[in-house]
């Protein structure tokens, strides 16, 4: 014998949250494998990793540890957060590489600004 429904409003609603149900299960197990994402951080963590290491370590350290993260995730089978990670991870190497950009910058323009003080004393000398 079929279990009978008491309202109009659950025979409604059993079937829908039924389907939702379905279908989160479904969104949740078709995400795919992150390897486009992940091969993408891992070039610019690796871009970094040169100049850009001694100019901002600290950025540089956050793409390394959010990278390495990303790839227990991956192993772990967490595609959702291996991908999150990993575009967290390019973020920072983006970030990093800004950084030394700028600190680059600012060298130079000391640099220059230290010069045309030293073209003014030697002007004011003649």
């Amino acid at each position: 014998m079929p279990m009978r429904l008491p309202t109009p409003l659950l025979r409604r609603l059993v079937p829908a949250a039924t389907l939702l149900a379905a279908l989160l299960v479904t969104a949740c197990a078709s995400e795919p494998v992150p390897r486009e994402q992940m091969a993408v951080s891992r070039a610019a963590v690796d871009r970094v990793a040169g100049p850009a290491a001694a100019e901002a370590p600290d950025a540089v350290a956050h793409a390394r540890d959010k990278l390495a993260r990303a790839n227990t995730a991956l192993a772990a089978k967490n595609y959702p957060l291996a991908r999150q990670l990993a575009e967290q991870a390019e973020a920072d190497a983006a970030l990093a590489e800004a950084s030394a950009r700028s600190a680059r910058s600012s060298t130079a323009l000391d640099e220059v600004r230290k010069s045309i003080e030293l073209l003014r004393i030697e002007l004011n000398k003649s």
